[in-house]
């Protein structure tokens, strides 16, 4: 395949430039940025620690699992099952968690890490560290779908056939969610509708488009995926809650 001339790769930096400040309303965050390959994305996803420990816990659940043998034919609707209702879980997350609105109770300030990353996230999307899961909730989290699974599956095999769905789901959203804030430029038409579904909520309105991995299923579902041309920039699209704070 013939690699396109210095001009066809200028002029379609200008496109995308174009493309992303008529979607948002906003001046687009890829000026003066040099777009990188996909295997040059690839290896910067590789130099963040969340990638290494969600692998290193799919690495041990798969051969785990293959060590355990056996196993039901109905296993095999395990990852048709989360891969069809992750768009529904990853909406209910992003809104219900990462959007937590911190609140006190008497002397106690109700506001996980998870909420203070994604609010960062949100002030700058730009910085590449935020965009990864926290490495601290890492740690737990990851052990936690351990026993999550174990109490949820009727069997062990069941069950670590379900952390191994879990896992490369997991990792799955990661490279996305990475791909989409990186200087990558979209190319297929499927990752083109994910990468405006996500820099409209972080650029238009962090009110609607909470889906990361897919474009217009969840949000479709739960009327959180408007007309763009309809929806107001958002005042506080990079400073979640400011106006409560008023």
């Amino acid at each position: 395949m013939t690699k396109p001339s210095p001009e066809v790769e200028r002029l379609a930096a200008q496109r995308l430039a174009a493309d992303e400040e008529r979607i948002t309303g906003q001046a687009s965050t890829s000026r003066g940025r040099a777009a990188v390959s996909l295997a040059g994305a690839w290896r910067s996803f590789w130099r963040h620690p969340s990638p290494w420990m969600i692998s290193s816990a799919l690495t041990a659940a798969i051969v785990a699992r293959a060590l355990v043998g056996g196993g039901a034919w109905w296993e095999l609707l395990i990852p048709v099952a989360l891969v069809a209702l992750f768009p529904v879980i990853e909406w209910v997350i992003h809104l219900v968690i990462l959007h937590w609105r911190p609140r006190r109770v008497g002397p106690v300030a109700l506001d996980s890490l998870l909420a203070r990353k994604h609010r960062a996230h949100h002030a700058e999307p730009r910085d590449i560290p935020l965009v990864f899961i926290p490495w601290p909730a890492l740690l737990w989290l990851l052990p936690a779908y351990v026993a999550v699974a174990l109490l949820a599956m009727p069997t062990t095999a069941s069950a670590l056939s379900l952390l191994v769905t879990v896992y490369g789901t997991k990792l799955a959203y990661e490279w996305t969610h990475y791909l989409v804030h990186s200087d990558y430029r979209p190319r297929s038409t499927w990752y083109r509708s994910v990468w405006r579904n996500h820099r409209l909520h972080h650029y238009k309105n962090e009110h609607y488009w909470f889906t990361v991995t897919s474009a217009g299923t969840a949000d479709r579902l739960f009327g959180t995926h408007p007309d763009p041309s309809t929806v107001q920039t958002s005042p506080t699209v990079r400073a979640l809650h400011a106006a409560e704070n008023l």
